[in-house]
């Protein structure tokens, strides 16, 4: 848990403070024309986004959740209501309306929609005493929570990969790069994040299922 806390501080100490003054010229997402609501609503995200990523990581940490069942369940409904829902409602405006191309508008809005249904159904797996269940769902919202963070360096490889192309494949058209970048690093920042914790949730049910089959007596009849 360790590194994972260090790695959530220092994403929130780079990305927050443009966002903390106020002023959108200080903005690392451009504002769509026509649309003045836009830099708002951003603010919004980004802060309610903060809060569930801190939160989700208090709720991931065994040691925290087993010694503190209480503190764990005020948490969680913090990163449920002032964490996830209004960074998903927020962020499925301002991600429909990204500047940077129609491939990465879609991701935004599966991808909200998916964070949004993930942690509903975990809390309600949570309110209906299934916890085995609403652990596997808040793992999958986690996924996609901390995809943000999986986002920034899929941009970082596929800038590499693709920007020695910009004078071929691109023509020089630097916009159609950015949009390339953008959308393949959107895609790929919460759709593997989600399939690795898939592989793991499947991994560790099929192990559960070998081992109770291993331990179950032979029914089968003898001759």
């Amino acid at each position: 848990m360790a590194p994972l806390g260090f790695v959530v501080v220092l994403f929130l100490a780079f990305s927050l403070p443009p966002y903390l003054i106020g002023d959108p010229a200080q903005s690392r997402v451009p504002q769509p024309p026509g649309f003045p609501a836009h830099y708002p609503l951003l603010v919004a995200h980004v802060m309610f986004a903060s809060v569930a990523m801190l939160t989700c990581f208090m709720q991931v940490w065994p040691w925290f959740r087993q010694r503190h069942p209480v503190i764990h369940r005020y948490v969680g409904r913090t990163y449920v209501f002032a964490g996830v829902l209004p960074a998903g409602l927020t962020g499925l405006v301002i991600g429909a309306l990204t500047p940077f191309g129609p491939v990465l508008a879609v991701s935004n809005v599966m991808l909200a929609l998916l964070w949004l249904a993930f942690t509903a159904t975990g809390y309600r797996m949570a309110r209906q005493r299934r916890y085995v269940e609403h652990r596997r769902w808040m793992l999958r919202s986690f996924a996609l929570t901390f995809s943000i963070i999986t986002n920034r360096i899929w941009g970082v490889i596929v800038t590499v990969a693709l920007s020695p192309s910009l004078e071929t494949t691109f023509r020089g058209n630097e916009t159609m790069l950015a949009w390339t970048v953008s959308g393949l690093s959107g895609w790929l920042g919460w759709t593997v994040t989600l399939l690795v914790v898939e592989w793991w949730l499947e991994r560790g049910h099929t192990r559960k299922r070998r081992t109770r089959a291993r331990r179950a007596p032979d029914l089968a009849p003898v001759s």
